[in-house]
């Protein structure tokens, strides 16, 4: 009789626990999932700005690079933005890049000088630059009368899950009707914090091939992001940033079964351990794709 009893109460006690737990975590998903819309708003030229004054140039590069591919900047912000990066290229001695920066502002604001107050260093090369932009006829000067550049688009699935340690084989699609994109770059690291590494992808008729390395595949997640440039190395596409990258879970070996339960436009894995007495609850931080989270519920029933 008392066994029967067990039998019975272990699925009801395992239903209370998932359905205490999926309470639990619901609002707080449903609110990151809210607020990773908002979160999409965040100033990245503020951002960018205050990496360079902290001298973490690639780390602003990199937001700057994001923030330069919104599609709703203004005039202004695209101004700033191209400035920053040419900054951030002069500091770091990339001067092609940097020239490619200086020439994006130009061809927005082509009256733009830096202030007598900036380092003589920056002011000679933009100068320099722009002498020779307007000795080779002002070239990507913005006129409103001209028809938009065709668009290019990447297209690519993130792996939802992979082992650790082991090399994580990427494919995405190009379309570039204009052939604005010279080279594409794939950006990882481990976890969701720290500096990006970098590797240039293979790019052959439209495919895009690239891999993260055994050694950056480490529990609870991996992030990157792949990065279209053009002949100048600006960027022109991409499919995630650095301020908003893909995220693949890296598991840690587990005993259990793991259940996916949407939760408020966001996944709950729902990882169950039945060993069978008490139920033991334990949750861990969101990870997943942007624009949906995923909470981890641990339920071990055990003695």
């Amino acid at each position: 009789m008392l066994l029967r009893r067990v039998r019975f109460l272990t699925p009801i006690a395992l239903f209370l626990a998932l359905h205490t737990a999926l309470i639990a975590v619901a609002p707080r998903a449903y609110a990151q999932s809210r607020g990773s819309t908002s979160s999409a708003g965040q100033d990245l030229v503020a951002r960018g700005r205050a990496l360079f004054d902290d001298q973490q140039y690639e780390e602003s590069i990199q937001t700057l690079s994001a923030a330069l591919l919104r599609p709703n900047n203004t005039k202004p912000q695209k101004v700033e933005i191209y400035r920053l990066l040419a900054l951030n290229y002069i500091t770091i001695n990339r001067k092609d890049e940097a020239e490619s920066a200086v020439r994006g502002l130009l061809a927005l604001q082509p009256d733009y000088a830096l202030p007598a107050s900036e380092s003589p260093r920056f002011r000679d090369f933009f100068s320099d630059v722009k002498k020779r932009w307007e000795a080779d006829g002002r070239p990507g000067l913005v006129k409103e009368s001209e028809p938009a550049a065709a668009p290019v688009t990447m297209q690519h699935t993130s792996p939802p899950q992979v082992d650790r340690h082991t090399q994580v084989d990427l494919t995405a699609q190009l379309s570039d009707p204009q052939n604005r994109v010279t080279g594409v770059k794939l950006y990882f690291r481990a976890g969701s914090k720290g500096k990006f590494d970098e590797v240039d992808a293979d790019v052959t008729a439209g495919t895009v091939k690239a891999s993260i390395p055994p050694d950056s595949v480490k529990p609870p997640i991996v992030e990157y992001y792949l990065l279209g440039i053009d002949k100048g190395g600006l960027p022109v596409v991409s499919r995630g940033d650095a301020s908003a990258p893909l995220r693949i879970a890296v598991p840690e070996p587990a005993k259990g079964w793991v259940l996916p339960v949407a939760i408020g436009g966001g996944v709950a894995l729902v990882a169950l351990g039945i060993i069978g007495g008490v139920v033991l609850l334990h949750k861990s931080s969101p990870v997943g794709p942007p624009g949906g989270q995923t909470s981890t519920v641990s339920v071990n029933i055990g003695q």
